[in-house]
């Protein structure tokens, strides 16, 4: 029997064809393999088992990207412990960014929120729970600024703005003490500028008239015991409202004074005229107000923060943009107590000397005030400070990228510059611009909510309780994996996590894998939750 074979003939452009399909089709697959276990790192940790052009920072991770890991944590069978050859760092445990402060050993999806878990690793700004780590392109994008601390006085001596008054206590009313006529006034306007003892209105009054033609009358008449009638007569003159001075003149004179001429008690600028030529006056009737000029106030607007500063008696200087290079020297009269609800500003009165009577009502003043000479304290920008309502915080930067929440203690702030009291210490470094996106990223992983724990509020989280029923799924090294029932208290639901069991129930013998149990448990800072009583509910059996 012969056989016959055929040749079959290909065209050299589709052998060229299917080679180069199967060449991309390798080349693909070797990309989306992981890293041979059996190459050598260069400058990557020790048996990381990836060289350092190919491991990931974990620290430049988007949420989104640290999801991703967690995915590929649980195809390729990784847990807490374990080396991650994508990183070639080792894996501390797992987290929900949302839900800062509870550590899960074990990737897979949030009991709280509906996405994944996030690994946190060694060698990283997740190695240290107190720290944040930012990559030098997320910081130069950021801006962020940072600044030393520094050991300082700061300066006292603060400024404020006021408006000039008149001082109230240098002035001068002259009112009416019987009834009369005015018959001319020497001043005619408000405002108008007097001198001591300058004449200001002639008044004519009947009842002195009379009085003084009595008195008078009687320093004619001749005879014996005529001092009790002189003696009725000088009354009577007093009791119709004349002054001393007024009747002195009467005597010494021997005249009649019928009209009377107000003089200026003191110069300065006529306030108020209450008065006209021809206008009669009353008994208690207010004629004219007098304002002397000496002196005058000036009402500062100090702010709340700077209150502490003032006391009575305290040096001031003013300066008025309508005299340049003028410097008015005054004190501090006193502290209204008032503050204003709108601008929290408290009004400081001050008595400024007022030479030639350059200052006058409606002005505006700037005062610089001398403070105290203070001992050296530790300073820092104002603007590096974090004020929350409740404490306040600065984000001390460390080395290599890292960033760490600190609560501080505050003191007086003047010239962009703020005390530091406690908190800090000299030379380290502070962030001042882009501290409150580090801030964020603190809050979220829970550092923040642990420096918000005071001593009381850490001692009752260490010691809260949970209890739960459960079913034991494995036992090693000291921990059991457990199918638990919903801890309502921490939002959990139910789920399989691993838990810390206490030294008395290590034995692995008391315990059997299927194994009912009622547990008690409390949180641990960093690490899995920890057994604090175990009972069991039944001698086998699933859920």
């Amino acid at each position: 029997m012969k056989i016959q074979v055929k040749t079959l003939q290909v065209p050299v452009y589709w052998v060229v064809l299917v080679l180069v399909v199967v060449a991309l089709g390798f080349w693909q697959l070797g990309a989306r393999m992981p890293p041979s276990v059996n190459s050598r790192s260069t400058t990557g940790p020790a048996g990381s088992g990836a060289t350092s052009a190919s491991l990931e920072d974990p620290g430049s991770w988007s949420m989104a990207q640290g999801e991703d890991a967690t995915r590929r944590h649980l195809r390729e069978g990784l847990k807490a412990g374990d080396m991650d050859l994508r990183t070639g760092r080792t894996i501390l445990y797992y987290v929900d960014p949302m839900v800062p402060g509870k550590n899960f050993e074990a990737p897979g999806k949030s009991p709280f929120m509906d996405m994944m878990l996030v690994p946190r690793y060694a060698g990283a700004g997740d190695a240290d729970a107190g720290l944040v780590s930012v990559s030098p392109r997320i910081q130069q994008n950021l801006g962020l600024r940072t600044a030393t601390v520094m050991e300082g006085v700061l300066q006292t001596g603060f400024a404020a703005v006021g408006d000039i008054a008149w001082n109230e206590r240098l002035q001068t009313t002259l009112s009416s003490r019987a009834m009369g006529y005015v018959e001319k006034l020497h001043v005619r306007a408000v405002l108008d500028g007097v001198a001591k003892d300058q004449p200001l209105l002639d008044i004519y009054v009947p009842d002195w008239v009379a009085a003084q033609e009595d008195y008078l009358a009687i320093t004619r008449m001749q005879g014996t015991d005529l001092d009790v009638l002189r003696k009725a007569a000088l009354q009577r003159m007093r009791q119709v409202g004349m002054s001393e001075e007024q009747i002195r003149q009467v005597t010494d004179s021997g005249t009649l004074h019928a009209r009377l001429t107000l003089r200026a008690p003191q110069a300065g600028v006529l306030t108020e005229l209450m008065v006209r030529e021809g206008g009669t006056v009353m008994p208690g009737m207010l004629l004219l107000r007098l304002q002397g000029t000496q002196t005058v106030w000036a009402e500062a607007e100090v702010p709340e923060s700077q209150i502490a500063e003032l006391r009575p008696g305290m040096a001031v200087r003013a300066s008025s943009p309508a005299f340049a290079g003028v410097v008015f020297e005054g004190r501090v009269q006193a502290l209204l107590p008032q503050v204003d609800a709108s601008t929290r500003t408290l009004k400081a009165r001050l008595e400024l000397r007022n030479p030639d009577a350059k200052l006058v009502p409606g002005m505006l003043v700037q005062m610089q005030f001398a403070g105290a000479t203070r001992k050296a304290t530790l300073l820092v920008p104002s603007e590096a400070v974090i004020r929350t309502g409740q404490r306040n915080m600065v984000m001390l930067a460390e080395e290599n990228g890292y960033y760490r929440p600190v609560e501080v203690k505050t003191g007086r702030e003047a010239d962009g510059k703020i005390e530091i009291l406690s908190g800090l210490d000299p030379g380290q470094n502070v962030v001042v611009s882009g501290q409150f996106l580090i801030d964020s990223e603190a809050s979220l992983r829970g550092l923040v909510d642990r420096l918000n724990q005071g001593p009381a509020q850490a001692a009752k989280a260490a010691t809260q309780t949970y209890a739960t029923d459960a079913v034991i799924e494995k036992i090693q090294d000291g921990a059991v994996t457990l199918t638990h029932q919903p801890v309502p208290a921490l939002k959990w639901p139910g789920m399989t996590m691993d838990f810390r069991l206490p030294p008395a129930e290590q034995g692995a013998a008391k315990l059997a894998t299927g194994e009912k149990v009622r547990i008690e448990f409390r949180m641990q800072d960093g690490e899995m939750p920890l057994i604090t009583r175990l009972e069991r509910l039944s001698s086998g059996g699933g859920q």
